[in-house]
């Protein structure tokens, strides 16, 4: 049997702990203000990186890391930063079957900008894949 790509492990591995983290982030937020869940699960990720980045040697000088890089990390943060309060918002106000599916059109809509963006390109498995990712949370989220 052929093993499976590294990239397909770790993408298969980030949609459990991603179908966890709904879980668990509906559990954690209630009775509590969304913001500061959000705030509790950034401090945990920053000291379990922190720790795998210390575990593993690979801490670098700042100074030695490109302003584009630079720019487009604390972009990335910033994005990331508004998602998980929008995303803890709605699991505090909705059910997690429709929430989840909801936050998956990030799929597809990574699929658009990735065309406008960055020049890729739209195959015939691609659209549809993003077809049916769209259909899909219309769906869950109308039904």
């Amino acid at each position: 049997m052929t093993p499976l790509p590294g990239w397909l492990v770790f993408a298969l591995a980030s949609a459990f702990f991603a179908a966890l983290t709904a879980i668990f982030g509906k559990l954690g937020v209630e009775g509590l203000n969304s913001n500061l869940a959000t705030f509790i699960r950034s401090v945990v990720i920053v000291c379990i990186i922190a720790g795998i980045v210390s575990l593993r040697g690979e801490w670098q000088n700042p100074a030695q890391i490109g302003a584009r890089n630079w720019l487009f990390l604390i972009l990335s943060a910033l994005a990331t930063g508004l998602s998980w309060l929008c995303y803890y918002r709605a699991l505090q106000l909705g059910p997690v079957s429709k929430v989840a599916p909801v936050d998956k059109l990030s799929v597809a809509l990574a699929i658009v900008m990735g065309l406008l963006f960055l020049g890729e390109t739209l195959t015939w498995k691609a659209a549809l894949g993003a077809a049916l990712i769209v259909a899909g949370t219309l769906l869950m989220a109308l039904s």
